[in-house]
């Protein structure tokens, strides 16, 4: 990841100090072949920090998740201190400590970090010199080698679990070995924060939710006034709005009003220049883009910038805990956008659709991430037994020839076909039990469309086309059962099968409304993400927010506060 040279000489004197270490400390059992450090140095006391994996002056004195860390970090070394240099802190140390304080910048909470305890720790060191005491000096080297960890982790991989907050993600393969990186990267850096830059997502999309961050914490601190005036009755152009100075000023402030809109002076008319914010407001926030000053657009307008700000930290976090690269571009879904995009590598080309997701209640779409294998056209719908017994099966009670009327079949659990008329008795009860299940026959009236694209996973679910295009015009698109329903299929399949020149945009169209069942494998795997962001910026910077339709944030919010909590003591504040 950082360009490291593994020496191995210098791996053999770790893993044999490593070893040297474990076996003095073991139970007691002597085993170090080489003599400890003097038991009144700042080596010895270390030592002794390391091995209990525990430090009293951190915020967070247990550290027993980083130990093995900390112990290579210093057995490397030779327990000597890394970050003081003739009692003093170094270059290096001021500049991780920088860093720290600086954590907002980044989404992350400067507390976790000891940010506000590093001004008395400097003080102290000064105060003393030279002249410092060994203990002094330990445990001012030992904080920042595990803040730094802390720091170099969490900015890396993200600060919780994303299988804890139902992301499911493996981010096992992208822990840094924070030892080797430590020593060799940072304890003798002169710009510290250059070179964490590369430990964090190589992706533009963070980058630019970092920018939009620095911009929102200014918003945030330079405040936003009070709340807009919630109207009796919505707003629409024309009308009369009494808060029209207020509602200025805050669409001012979030860039979508321009500087130098004119605006006549103690008007209550809400008209002109700031009807038109008002419309590019509803298109950043996903709302429907009418002009109208109704109830979810007034909402969205007094989300306070700490809020946003909040929502941009979660974004980054996210993208922490995504794969460091892929074999392809990628195909990605973010969910709370309703937007299917490619990933704008070369040199495949940029594609962008709207996407209708999961039902927010009961039928949410995971998050994950898979590979996508083939295409089918014009495919048949396996019916789930869990949508059969909620929709289908009351309807074929009322009436034994809806399945024949909409397409349908009934099947085998072997796949062959009992009937496609109408249900008798037999075959209800077969149903029911689930010793028989429904499909769908292809064609324009199928619930899949005319082409789905298969990344197979445990959730079952796909995209596809659909017969019912109308739902793409909403602003609010979670209206299925769980996958995902694409708007331009056809440009879709032709990206994807982009490695295959004889499937051009005529011969699929001609297959979707052919008359076979027709599968396609792709000639390169692509991945798929399944993303949940509510904060994203465009390449121009135009950043855009969404409503967190599944709680994904509020669950994110409660794993942040309740991180490195400790019995009895109270969760640690949000970063403003």
């Amino acid at each position: 990841m950082l360009g490291i040279a593994r020496n191995l000489a210098f791996r053999i004197l770790i893993v044999a100090s490593l070893a040297a270490f474990l076996a003095l400390a073991d139970a007691g059992r002597p085993g170090a072949q080489t003599a400890p450090p003097a038991p009144s140095s700042a080596a010895a006391q270390i030592q002794s920090i390391a091995i209990s994996a525990r430090l009293p002056a951190l915020r967070w004195p247990d550290f027993s998740d980083y130990r093995a860390a900390v112990v290579e970090f210093y057995s490397a070394g030779g327990w000597a201190p890394a970050w003081t240099a003739g009692g003093a802190p170094t270059a290096a140390a001021l500049g991780m400590i920088d860093l720290f304080r600086q954590a907002r910048l980044k989404g992350l909470n400067p507390r976790d970090y000891d940010a506000g305890l590093w001004t008395a720790r400097r003080a102290r060191m000064h105060a003393e010199g030279a002249g410092a005491a060994p203990a002094d000096i330990a445990q001012f080297d030992v904080a920042v080698t595990v803040c730094a960890m802390r720091y170099l982790s969490d900015l890396h991989i993200g600060r919780v679990n994303p299988n804890d907050v139902k992301f499911f993600l493996d981010v096992g393969s992208k822990k840094l070995d924070l030892a080797q990186t430590l020593r060799a990267e940072f304890v003798g850096a002169a710009d510290p924060a250059a070179i964490a830059t590369q430990v964090e997502p190589p992706y533009a999309e963070y980058q630019r939710a970092e920018v939009a961050l620095a911009h929102y914490l200014e918003l945030a601190h330079g405040g936003e006034g009070p709340p807009l005036a919630v109207p009796s009755a919505s707003i629409h152009p024309g009308g009369a709005y009494l808060d029209l100075a207020h509602l200025a000023a805050r669409l001012r402030l979030v860039g979508d009003l321009p500087a130098d809109a004119i605006l006549p002076a103690g008007s209550t008319r809400y008209q002109g220049a700031i009807v038109d914010a008002v419309r590019r407001f509803q298109r950043r926030h996903g709302l429907a883009i009418d002009g109208v000053l109704g109830k979810a657009t007034i909402a969205a307008l007094n989300v306070p910038m700490r809020v946003r700000v909040e929502e941009l930290g979660y974004t980054l976090e996210r993208y922490r805990w995504m794969p460091l690269d892929f074999p392809e571009p990628p195909v990605v879904v973010n969910l709370p956008e309703f937007i299917l995009r490619t990933m704008r590598r070369q040199p495949a080309p940029f594609l962008e659709m709207r996407v209708v997701v999961g039902k927010a209640y009961r039928h949410q779409t995971p998050v994950f991430t898979g590979t996508m294998r083939y295409v089918i056209f014009r495919p048949w719908w396996n019916v789930p037994f869990s949508i059969a017994r909620a929709e289908l099966i009351p309807k074929i009670v009322r009436n034994r020839n809806y399945l024949a009327a909409n397409n349908f079949a009934v099947f085998t659990s072997g796949g062959t076909m009992v009937s496609d008329g109408a249900v008798t008795d037999d075959m209800l009860n077969g149903l029911r039990s689930g010793a028989l299940n429904i499909r769908q026959k292809p064609g324009p009236k199928n619930a899949l469309g005319l082409v789905k694209f298969m990344f197979p996973n445990s959730y079952n679910v796909y995209l596809h086309s659909t017969p019912a295009p109308e739902l793409f015009e909403k602003p609010r698109r979670d209206f299925s059962h769980g996958c995902i329903r694409v708007q331009n299929p056809v440009g879709l399949a032709e990206w994807v099968l982009r490695g295959l020149p004889e499937w051009s945009a005529d011969r699929i169209v001609r297959t979707m409304n052919g008359d076979q069942t027709v599968q396609v494998n792709l000639p390169r795997p692509i991945p798929v993400l399944i993303i949940y962001l509510t904060a994203e910026v465009e390449p121009d910077g135009e950043v855009r927010f969404f409503n967190d339709i599944y709680g994904h944030d509020a669950e994110l919010r409660q794993a942040l506060a309740a991180r490195r909590r400790t019995a009895g003591e109270p969760p640690p504040e949000a970063a403003p």
